[in-house]
């Protein structure tokens, strides 16, 4: 696949540049003026969402200027700048239908999740390939930060790709996951939202305990799915630098 990279642009002291590997469409950040190898954290967005959303943003921005790390975000396949394929649109179309009638949407939800994970975790794990080929980039150590589906879709890549040494992860119950996760063993920093409307409490403890990390952590804040609190973002660079310094 052909790796082109756009013009840099620098803002508060990050650089950022966009990317296409073959169909994927991402972006880079990187500290201003980064020269030399550094560890990669690659951000993976939420449902409906795209590689700049908002969180994603905040993210990568402070983990670059604050961290000295470089970051890569992608949109998942079928979201943000790529095209959707007609099993996804089905998919997703007859979701609101079928929990109408009362199927289960952690299930539906897991359903989703599972489509796009294979070609996702290929996706990121020649993302790696690539970006790590760049001088101020290089081949150090690598980690995931992903919440909601981008917690279901970086649980089977962790789970395959050894150059990840650490992740946040969460706002996502055990439905279809629970096997997945008892492969991952790099230390987890896991995000629960006790008050979620989407993820019942006890479904997302019970994948906090699915993993097979000897190192994780529980960080549960009062809120609705989307209100992860600023501060762990700064817990998450602190917990980075820990693990790939």
């Amino acid at each position: 696949m052909r790796f082109s990279l756009t013009s840099p642009t620098s803002t508060d002291g990050v650089t950022e540049q966009s990317f296409t590997l073959g169909e994927i469409t991402g972006v880079l950040f990187t500290p201003e003026g980064a020269t030399g190898p550094r560890p990669l954290i690659l951000m993976g967005h939420g449902g409906g969402q795209h590689k700049k959303a908002p969180g994603v943003l905040a993210g990568a921005q402070r983990f670059a200027a604050e961290g000295g790390f470089a970051v890569a975000a992608v949109d998942a396949p079928n979201h943000g700048d790529r095209p959707k394929s007609e099993r996804f649109i089905q998919y997703a179309g007859g979701m609101r239908t079928r929990i109408a009638a009362g199927e289960d949407p952690a299930e539906l939800v897991a359903g989703m999740h599972d489509l796009l994970a294979g070609q996702a975790v290929a996706e990121w794990q020649a993302v790696v390939t690539a970006v790590q080929e760049l001088d101020h980039v290089g081949a150090g150590p690598v980690g995931y930060w992903g919440v909601s589906m981008g917690c279901g879709l970086g649980m089977p890549l962790l789970a395959a790709e050894p150059r990840i040494r650490a992740a946040v992860l969460g706002l996502l119950g055990v439905h279809g996951l629970a096997e997945t996760a008892a492969q991952v063993t790099v230390p987890v920093r896991f995000l629960v939202q006790w008050d979620d409307t989407r993820v019942p409490r006890e479904q997302a403890l019970a994948l906090f305990d699915a993993l097979g990390s000897t190192e994780k952590t529980l960080h549960a804040n009062p809120g609705d799915h989307g209100g992860i609190p600023a501060f762990e973002t700064g817990d998450a660079l602190r917990f980075f630098a820990r693990h790939l310094a």
